[in-house]
Formats: C-alpha cells, sequence, structure tokens
C-alpha cells in the first residue's frame, strides 16, 4: 500500500519498501485545482459530499482505511461511529501553500475488506469551510467509472497531481491478507508513490471523485505487501509490475444520510458491514 509509516509499525508491515523521497513537481500541476484537497499525517486524502449534502451538514473526508492513525485494519474489520480527534492540512486551490488546519470529531466509516476506506466527520460544516478558506468539497459520483475515463490523481501529502485514464477493472486486488473488489487499474503514466494513498480520483471531465488511490505493485511479486496481484473470476492470478490501483467510491452515496451520518442497513448501502451487524448481535 502506498502511504508512509514510521516507528514499529512500519518495520513489521513495509520492511522491505524502499524510501522514498519528494518527487519533483509534475508538470501538470499548475493546471491542476487543490480545492478540498488535504494531507494527512502519513497519507492524502480530500473534503468531499454526497450529491444530496446540505451546506450545514457536517463535512467530510476521504482516505483510505490503511491511513488510519493507529493501523491497518484487520482483515474482516469494519469501523464505524468511533470518536477521532485527527487533523487535516487544508491546501490551497493552486496546491502551493497551506490554507488551515481542519479537525474530525469522529472517524465515520473505515475498512479495508472489499474496499480501503475511510471517512472522518470533521467539526465544520461544509458551508463554514467555504466562508472560512474559500474552497468546496468535491462532490462524490453516485455512479461507477468506465474504462478510458481520463482521470487526476491530487496528492495533498506531496503537493503534485497524476494525469492518466481508467484502463480497466480488476475483480479482486489482492495484497497480502487483505481482498478488494472491482478495483480501478490505472494506465501506466499514474506512477504513485508512498504518501499518495487516499488521494482521491477525480473524473477530468466532471470534476467528481470517482476513486479513492490506494496501492500499487512495487517490484513484481504475487500478492504480497506493496506488490498487490490480480484475480479473475476463474481464479487465474495476474502480476502488473509498476502498475498503480484506486478503490471505487460511487457506493459511499448510497449510504450517508442527513448530518453526514453512515446507515449500512439502507437497502442499496453496499458497504462492507461490521461482523456484530451481519450477525444481528448486540
Amino acid at each position: 500500500m502506498t502511504r508512509r509509516l514510521s516507528g514499529a509499525l512500519a518495520a513489521a508491515l513495509l520492511a522491505t519498501v524502499t524510501t522514498v523521497t519528494p518527487p519533483a513537481t509534475a508538470s501538470a500541476q499548475e493546471q491542476a485545482d487543490y480545492s478540498g484537497i488535504v494531507a494527512l499525517s502519513n497519507c492524502s486524502g480530500s473534503i468531499v459530499a454526497t450529491s444530496g449534502a446540505n451546506s450545514g451538514d457536517p463535512a467530510l473526508v476521504l482516505s483510505n482505511g490503511h491511513c488510519l492513525e493507529d493501523g491497518f485494519p484487520a482483515p474482516g474489520e469494519v469501523i464505524v461511529n468511533q470518536p477521532s480527534t485527527r487533523s487535516f492540512t487544508l491546501l490551497s486551490p493552486d496546491g502551493e501553500s497551506e490554507l488551515g488546519t481542519v479537525s474530525a470529531t469522529k472517524l465515520v466509516y473505515a475498512t479495508m475488506t472489499g474496499t480501503d476506506v475511510s471517512l472522518y466527520q470533521l467539526d465544520r460544516s461544509y458551508a463554514q469551510i467555504t466562508e472560512s478558506y474559500g474552497v468546496s468539497a468535491r462532490t462524490l459520483a453516485d455512479d461507477r467509472t468506465s474504462a478510458g475515463t481520463a482521470i487526476d490523481i491530487l496528492s495533498g501529502y506531496w503537493k503534485r497531481s497524476y494525469s492518466c485514464s481508467v484502463d480497466g477493472f480488476v475483480h479482486e486486488l489482492r495484497e497480502a491478507d487483505w481482498v478488494w473488489r472491482d478495483s480501478i487499474r490505472y494506465t501506466s503514466d499514474c506512477k504513485t508513490i508512498g504518501g499518495t494513498s487516499g488521494s482521491p480520483i477525480i473524473d477530468r471531465a466532471t470534476g467528481e471523485v470517482v476513486g479513492v488511490n490506494n496501492t500499487g505493485n512495487s517490484s513484481g511479486e504475487e500478492c504480497t505487501m506493496n506488490n498487490p496481484c490480480e484475480v479473475d473470476e476463474n481464479g487465474e492470478i495476474t502480476v502488473r509490475k509498476g502498475i498503480n490501483y484506486g478503490q471505487q467510491t460511487h457506493q459511499i452515496d448510497e449510504c450517508i444520510t442527513r448530518g453526514s451520518a453512515i446507515d449500512l442497513a439502507l437497502p442499496e448501502c453496499e458497504l462492507p458491514e461490521p461482523a456484530a451487524l451481519l450477525t444481528g448481535s448486540a
């Protein structure tokens, strides 16, 4: 997974990763719009809103499940409505400076099962963020993206952009003990690196968020940490060294209710549920 870690967790999970150095400024950065893009301590993210959100609703920050401050969720683990005081650095629209810091009140949702996503609820509404910083949230697309779509991946951590297209989709993407479904595969121009985890995948034509960047095969190994493999419907495994991937986010739209709350019991919601909800236990 393309995040940056330190200390014991890095030693345990990413011992084979080559040290990442800051990349040169991307040539496309001058054209990229970083409105709503944030930097985490170890990853990237974005302020997002569903198409039906109200301006007075608490704002949401989208990132990866593996970008949580206290480690990776275990396979099968789903976290819902956990208190959080995490802070995020909000970038200026040109991506060259920092506008300020916004803070979470809770982790609304996080998992690395089936997808790799985290959603934080902030202590400010969408309207308050616009009033204070002059930027708006990114709208989450409510439909699945398609192959050939031109996309931009905007990293708040590195303050740089990547531009390519959706190459296709992966039935199952496996990395170590985690499995993700219907993952987005990029064409080779999007060479995302550590720190770009959690960056929004943005449809260049609509400006909507269609996914969240999360991993790539760095050394050609098969299904190991930092070397995800593709598994098709027949169980055939394909390894694509140097190719990177993201997770779909259109499912989120059907799970968010008024007040930026999550309701996994909604009929159209397809996000994974905690085991307690699936079994009906308390």
